[in-house]
């Protein structure tokens, strides 16, 4: 990329700053078109977003929601996952974010065992009942799209780029999902991530049209007498994971970061089985660095450690 011009916008969306790179020699023009995409999803598929297909599903659990054939790839998709993961991937854990505190404005004490062991009936992927177009969740459940959504946006738009004719450049969605386009493999774009405990140790992959998904807990958690507790929590136990950082290239956004989340709740001991039964469906690799700092990566991972 050496000599390229470059141009580049930012904008809010999915609670998160989008930075898109592209060849200057393309109109500013082509920003709008581009971000365009992904207004679209925050509007019509978020959870989040009052009105959305997963926000009517959810208000109306219990009772079938017609919804479009978009919906119905995404909520096969975190299924998927769900079962490969042996339920460690749920997207209707959004009960137990909620009773950690994620939507309050002060937490004072962490959920009961009781607690838990009452809202995780509710944390339930076989609940999702897809039925041509119509889809519906059980009473008590609710959907939470922040695994995937923004992801999943993030490939229409690299789609829409190369319909548009750029096969050179970088989208960074809030640091977690970086997709990256490169004519060949000897202009491929470097993308590094700290471990957030030791920022002196980087983690570095080199990118050539595929994507990098990290799932870390050093943005969102909650603090409750003193210790910070993550937002990613293991479905199985209602209990967040300790695990300092999972990283996943792939050729598919949506596929890296649910995998990357996955793969979150797992064990330095459980990862590496985990991570084959994925790897076998979906060409993706990657590592994790647990609460110890201790890192394992899958066989065919290419992540360069500098410390």
């Amino acid at each position: 990329m050496d000599g390229q011009l470059y141009k580049v916008q930012t904008r809010f969306l999915f609670r998160a700053h989008i930075r898109v790179k592209i060849p200057a020699s393309f109109d500013d023009a082509v920003f709008d078109r581009l971000f365009s995409v992904m207004e679209s999803f925050d509007r019509q598929y978020n959870s989040h977003t009052a009105g959305s297909y997963i926000d009517r599903i959810n208000r109306n659990a219990g009772r079938f929601v017609e919804v479009d054939a978009e919906t119905v790839s995404m909520l096969e998709q975190a299924v998927s996952f769900s079962e490969l993961s042996d339920g460690g991937y749920d997207i209707t854990v959004m009960p137990l974010i909620r009773l950690w505190g994620f939507y309050k404005d002060r937490v004072t004490s962490i959920p009961t065992d009781q607690e838990i062991a009452a809202i995780r009936r509710f944390v339930d992927y076989r609940g999702i009942d897809v039925d041509g177009t119509r889809a519906r969740i059980r009473k008590g459940q609710e959907i939470v799209t922040g695994s995937f959504i923004k992801a999943w946006a993030l490939d229409r738009m690299v789609a829409e780029m190369r319909a548009m004719g750029i096969d050179d450049g970088i989208i960074n969605a809030g640091g977690s999902t970086i997709y990256a386009l490169a004519p060949d493999i000897s202009q491929a774009w470097d993308v590094s991530v700290a471990d957030p405990l030791d920022s002196g140790k980087v983690y570095t992959v080199s990118l050539c049209n595929q994507c990098f998904s990290t799932s870390s807990q050093s943005q969102i958690y909650v603090t409750i007498a003193g210790r910070r507790y993550g937002h990613i929590l293991d479905p199985r136990t209602g209990y967040p994971s300790p695990n300092r950082l999972v990283c996943m290239t792939s050729d598919n956004c949506a596929i890296g970061d649910m995998a990357s989340t996955a793969l979150f709740v797992e064990t330095a001991e459980t990862f590496s089985g985990s991570m084959a039964a994925i790897s076998r469906r979906y060409p993706v690799e990657g590592f994790l660095v647990d609460a110890s700092g201790c890192c394992v990566r899958s066989e065919g991972a290419v992540f360069r450690e500098m410390a």
